[in-house]
């Protein structure tokens, strides 16, 4: 279990009676939801422990999670060597664990929400910017409010992450200039239904930004929303933003240049060589960078291959751009009807993974994909197979050269209307998952536990699916998974008088001959509706986990609690 962190802890409180059992705990949130790496942070926890204090499991070391006497309360220290970024964090104890929730190591300074400020006229003071407040809408009509002075001619971002954090309030940002009007409001920022508002102040003086929201998932009222699980966090800057490079891929290890696209760059656009990513930022394919120069790190897609960027004259010849295998272009759909072709050779039987990024990574742009021969002709088309991008698993029919076709399904063009579009001809690929992200079993019971396969670019060999590292006690035989096969039904089983335990565990995944390929994961997103209301969480900062829980319980417990 090396790599595995958790922090133990007495599992029943002083002058409890021995026979007293824990709650199986839940966490909703914690609060603050971040800290700044380095420093150490009293938080909240929103749920119930079961009993205090409960232990507490976070996915990589340089967390510490400490329980206070105030029941509810951790003191939480993040070492130098915490790796920025968001954390999954658990509590559990002997009966179970939570769900997993988020704790976000910062590379920024953080300032603390302090109520009331729900008056624009009184709001909290916010003395310099950039600035990142961890807030909370507390109950129901909440509104806070900040101010910060900007100058003549300086540009505000600001942007708000409550979604991504599966907070449940659908946030709103609005910004009121130093006569008090509204100048700037937003409701999603076309990736998420998260805010993020760019304004440009007139005139120099105080302006304010107000946070609200509405109930999340939707409800049947419409008014403000607020309670202890509304946790955000606010980003506010009035310097050195940047939204995206150019091209919007970059490639690990390769030290070429990109621009830097955003607001208040020293000079705009920006060129930089980007170094290592600082932190995995999503399961996206997106990785955290910062730059000098810019105090907020921000995201990037992680390339392959090859990254070009398409010339913007588009003038002088309509011949199609040779894009290399593997690779990515990044262009743009600049004006109406707009198709953008790039000429790719295939032989006959190759495989190939097409796609485009754009509406994913808040471009203005329905994209279409399609590939065509030689001669012009469509073989295959798609638009949104991807979520809103679109995406061509294809088969070369024969030996030649071959075109991706790009364009919009609205007709439309603009500056806006950005994309990445990359190909490779990818391996046989197999993956698993689990519909749960926890597990009990009980001395002298079975569970099973289903475990779905997801075979990609015509995978069809023989698997193999086991437990890594079973504890004690635990019988967990290995199933072999046969080349058609989509799911395997693992079964667990214990003796009677199992010795307790409560742990992370992983499902491993390997080819017949037993050589690791991957580990079975839990996502946490959802895309549900209800009615047409979205009701699950379609983002997250961490949208997948491969560290998944175990409870080992005996039919006849020992009291006292599980001992590590």
């Amino acid at each position: 279990m090396s790599g595995w962190f958790w922090l133990s802890a007495v599992l029943l409180p002083i002058g409890s009676p021995k026979s007293v059992r824990a709650q199986v705990p839940t966490l909703e949130h914690f609060y603050p939801v971040g800290a700044l790496i380095g420093s150490t942070q009293m938080v909240q926890m929103i749920g119930s422990p079961g009993v205090w204090p409960p232990q507490v499991w976070v996915d990589s070391p340089g967390l510490t999670f400490r329980p206070q006497t105030n029941s509810g309360f951790f003191s939480v220290e993040l070492s130098p060597s915490a790796s920025p970024g968001p954390h999954l964090v658990r509590i559990h104890n002997a009966e179970g664990a939570s769900a997993t929730r988020f704790f976000i190591a910062a590379t920024e300074a953080q300032t603390a929400e302090i109520e009331p400020n729900d008056e624009f006229r009184k709001p909290q003071i916010i003395p310099a910017l950039p600035a990142l407040v961890n807030g909370r809408l507390d109950k129901s009509g909440d509104v806070d409010s900040f101010a910060f002075e900007l100058k003549d001619g300086q540009t505000l971002v600001a942007s708000l992450e409550a979604y991504v954090l599966a907070s449940p309030v659908d946030a709103v940002l609005r910004v009121l200039d130093p006569g008090n009007s509204q100048v700037a409001l937003n409701h999603d920022d076309g990736v998420t239904f998260d805010p993020r508002v760019t304004w440009t102040a007139k005139t120099a003086g105080r302006y304010v930004v107000q946070v609200f929201g509405f109930a999340y998932p939707a409800g049947s009222d419409i008014r403000f929303s607020g309670g202890n699980s509304s946790v955000y966090r606010l980003h506010l800057s009035g310097g050195p933003v940047v939204s995206h490079t150019l091209p919007l891929g970059i490639v690990l290890g390769q030290a070429e240049p990109h621009t830097l696209v955003g607001w208040n760059l020293p000079i705009s656009p920006m060129l930089s060589t980007l170094g290592a990513p600082i932190g995995v930022a999503d399961g996206r394919g997106m990785s955290l960078y910062r730059v000098a120069g810019v105090p907020s790190p921000f995201r990037a897609l992680l390339g392959i291959g090859t990254e070009l960027l398409e010339s913007e004259s588009k003038t002088g010849t309509n011949a199609p751009l040779s894009l290399p295998v593997p690779g990515a272009i990044t262009a743009r759909i600049d004006r109406p009807g707009d198709e953008d072709r790039f000429r790719f050779r295939a032989e006959k039987g190759d495989r190939f993974w097409i796609e485009v990024k754009s509406a994913s990574l808040g471009f203005a742009l329905d994209a279409w994909l399609k590939v065509e021969n030689a001669a012009g002709n469509e073989l295959v088309r798609n638009d949104d197979s991807n979520g809103a991008d679109p995406a061509l698993e294809w088969v070369a029919p024969d030996t030649g050269e071959f075109l991706a076709v790009v364009g919009n399904l609205l007709h439309q063009g603009s500056e806006s209307a950005l994309y990445r579009l990359s190909i490779e001809k990818p391996l046989p690929k197999a993956s698993a998952s689990v519909a749960a992200t926890s597990f009990v079993v009980k001395g002298g019971e079975t569970n099973a536990v289903k475990v779905s396969i997801k075979r990609q670019y015509g995978h069809v060999a023989k698997l193999k699916v086991s437990l890594e590292a079973p504890p004690d006690g635990l019988i967990a035989p290995a199933v072999d998974v046969e080349g058609k096969q989509s799911e395997a039904t693992l079964s667990w089983s214990t003796k009677p008088d199992v010795k307790p335990f409560s742990g992370p565990v992983r499902i491993r995944l390997a080819d017949a001959e037993g050589r690791f390929l991957s580990q079975a994961i839990f996502s946490m997103v959802t895309a549900g509706t209800d009615n047409g209301v979205p009701n699950g969480f379609g983002r997250l900062l961490i949208e997948s986990t491969s560290q998944l829980w175990l409870n080992l319980t005996a039919t006849n417990p020992p009291s006292g609690g599980v001992k590590k």
